[in-house]
């Protein structure tokens, strides 16, 4: 791990690579729109996120995703752990991995994936704030929005309505001084509204005290057939907390 930026050149337990330091698309009003794309799920978001920039969006992602090489994203969390966003540029199976590791673990933890056989919600919504705004300096980004912007696509949690001002203000921000798109607020709204590919869930907290979801497709839900092992959940929900 380069000790400068926390720019990871493996990632424990998790195959693929060479990977990339891309910072600089994180500066590219055009990287956004194709980053927030799966979380459009009807005509009227795809439009207020792609508005005219639909062609020049596409070209950006196309010079994203040609390459061999994975473009990763970094946030270190308060907690010591990282959250990792890779660009998984395969040409038979591309998407977008979230994996949460800690230096004390022996692998990271995959807890989204942003694909055609998607798989999530990886967090709750003060979970997401919390990666967002509590986050310490370093990784690939110290901004707050380009930290919010990076997780969206891997949260997912029904006790946020889209109507609350408070909610809506914290991605409005966000859209406002990462993208051009022409109204951040009706965006924000929106994709508050559909929440990912998989939409809101429902979380809850177990008897012992761990967070977990109702998702039928995530692995921080313990009755799927993929969800993470007991004590592993646990260890990701402590990482996570607010």
């Amino acid at each position: 791990m380069n000790s400068a930026d926390m720019h990871p050149v493996q990632i424990p337990g998790y195959d693929g690579g060479p990977f990339t330091h891309r910072p600089e698309l994180l500066d590219e009003p055009l990287f956004w729109l194709g980053h927030l794309a799966s979380c459009a799920h009807d005509e009227e978001t795809d439009e207020l996120l792609f508005g005219a920039d639909y062609e020049a969006a596409s070209d950006c992602q196309r010079r994203v995703w040609e390459p061999a090489d994975w473009p990763v994203f970094t946030i270190p969390l308060a907690t010591g752990a990282r959250f990792h966003i890779v660009y998984r540029t395969l040409k038979a199976d591309p998407g977008i991995d979230y994996l949460l590791h800690h230096p004390s673990w022996e692998q990271a933890e995959l807890l989204a994936q942003d694909d055609g056989h998607f798989m999530g919600p990886a967090l709750s919504w003060p979970e997401l704030l919390a990666a967002a705004d509590n986050s310490p300096s370093g990784g690939s980004i110290s901004d707050p929005h380009a930290r919010l912007l990076l997780l969206l696509p891997s949260f997912g949690d029904a006790a946020v309505p889209n109507s609350e001002p408070s909610a809506v203000e914290r991605p409005t921000k966000a859209l406002r001084d990462r993208t051009r798109v022409k109204e951040p607020r009706k965006l924000a709204v929106a994709l508050l509204g559909g929440q990912g590919q998989w939409g809101p869930a429902p979380w809850t907290t177990t008897s012992t005290g761990v967070r977990v979801n109702t998702g039928s497709l995530s692995p921080r839900n313990p009755t799927t057939d993929f969800a993470l092992p007991l004590p592993r959940m646990a260890r990701v929900a402590k990482a996570l907390a607010p």
